[in-house]
């Protein structure tokens, strides 16, 4: 028997007019004091078989303050991000609640750990430090089947679930939670790895976009996958040479291009121990730590010219992180592993290695997800939510990214007539929290629909 939730979806997606009852039951969400109310919705474990199995979404819905326009679907990423307790901590919405509604929900399967509300798979999600680049065949064997076996300890607990977590099934669920609102078009915004929902929704459901805000995210819409690889690679040589620009401009580092180059250099052959830590690193990772500082900007840019000369001096203890993994890492990838390419074999990964140094001889592979994948590598499931081009006829689209970020946004929106991308020239990652000039032109799209000019920084 189908349930009213069932009967409402199975009739707006045929077109028939669904009856005009709210099919979702809101109450207060568990713990709430902000009056942001709560309601579930059974959605299939794989949208292949819809008939088949289900699993619980809980959706989280703060009304408008005024009278509502309508609502604006968010979600924050990471993934696995909690949409509910995060939106529930914030309070940059308020201007757009006063025209609209804001629902945001807890994807599926980042259950209790996550501190997500939806069915979560029982699994531990940990952190490891990234593999070694394997020197031959029997070392690229020897890391698949690492990574596989870390994979099974999840997926053995649910293989159908876990075999149904990409950025798709998300926007498959994006598209479940329109037609429970009531079936109007998706206004959506996404922030970070929540920007690959908007851009798959944006590819399967085309039509049924009204307003996409896409936030300091990356590109998950291009046909040449090595071609956007190299791209990461320059934008992270981009940000290690706007450190060395301010080095040669402040005149106190003008010693430290040099020394950074022969520092690698030196990594790489034999790892600089970090004395206090105890631990040694290599040319990757020092290439890691200096990227994301370079990243974070003038006030992280003195440390790192000390960090530098220290580490080139025999000493790289600057670079341990305060907290967590000592090591640049990675999370169990149970959605990024079926997102993104993957090495099939050691010469393909060698390939890509030789290209990325070749185009950012500084950064080379670091903060790419040439490393990124390297978990990947033996995954028992394989790459069902690749990269693809967005398709004809979308609605102007509007980005928002900081350095680095603002390009990429743009390689997604640079074919879909219209879009703008907002940019700012600073660090940061995604701009609606911290950016009020950026958070002003996003909340005016999403409410009337009006971009800002071409060329807007914030």
């Amino acid at each position: 028997m189908l349930t009213s939730i069932a009967i409402a979806l199975t009739l707006l997606g045929s077109g028939v007019q669904a009856p005009r009852t709210d099919p979702l039951d809101w109450s207060a969400c568990p713990g709430d004091k902000i009056g942001m109310e709560c309601a579930d919705l059974r959605v299939p474990v794989d949208w292949q078989r819809a008939g088949g199995r289900e699993i619980t979404l809980k959706l989280g819905r703060l009304k408008a303050t005024g009278t509502s326009e309508g609502s604006v679907l968010i979600a924050y990423g990471g993934p696995g991000a909690p949409g509910i307790a995060i939106t529930q901590s914030m309070t940059q919405w308020a201007g757009l609640r006063e025209r609209m509604d804001i629902v945001t929900w807890d994807t599926r399967g980042y259950g209790e750990q996550f501190r997500g509300l939806s069915t979560g798979l029982p699994c531990t999600w940990t952190r490891v430090p990234l593999p070694a680049f394997p020197e031959d065949d029997a070392d690229f064997g020897r890391l698949s089947d690492t990574n596989r076996g870390y994979a099974e300890a999840c997926r053995n607990k649910d293989p159908e679930f876990f075999a149904n977590m990409s950025s798709a099934d998300h926007a498959r669920d994006m598209e479940a939670i329109r037609k429970a609102l009531g079936g109007g078009k998706l206004n959506f915004y996404g922030a970070s790895y929540a920007g690959f929902y908007g851009q798959d929704y944006a590819r399967l459901f085309p039509g049924q976009v009204r307003t996409m805000v896409l936030d300091g995210t990356w590109n998950h819409s291009t046909s040449d996958w090595t071609g956007e690889l190299e791209a990461m690679a320059r934008s992270n040589e981009e940000a290690i040479g706007r450190f060395f620009d301010w080095c040669a401009a402040a005149g106190k580092c003008r010693d430290v291009p040099a020394k950074w180059r022969e520092l690698v250099a030196r990594a790489d052959r034999t790892p600089i121990h970090a004395k206090q830590a105890g631990i040694a690193y290599d040319g990757r990772d020092l290439r890691a730590f200096v990227v994301s500082s370079a990243r974070g900007g003038a006030e992280a840019w003195p440390e790192l010219a000390r960090d530098i000369r220290a580490a080139a001096g025999g000493d790289a203890s600057g670079f341990v992180p305060e907290r967590g993994s000592r090591y640049p890492d990675q999370s169990t990838g149970v959605t990024e592993c079926v997102d993104w390419p993957r090495p099939a074999n050691r010469a393909e990964l060698g390939a890509t290695i030789a290209r990325l140094r070749e185009v950012a001889p500084n950064a080379g592979t670091a903060n790419t997800l040439a490393t990124g994948t390297l978990g990947c590598v033996g995954w028992p499931v394989p790459v069902t939510n690749p990269p693809a081009p967005l398709p004809k006829g979308l609605p102007p689209m509007l980005g928002a990214g900081a350095w680095g970020e603002s390009d990429a946004v743009q390689r997604v929106l640079g074919p879909v007539p219209g879009s703008v991308t907002v940019r700012h020239e600073g660090p940061g990652h995604t701009l609606y929290v911290s950016n009020p000039c950026a958070r002003a032109h996003i909340d005016r799209y999403l409410t009337d629909r009006v971009l800002p000019p071409a060329g807007t920084r914030c």
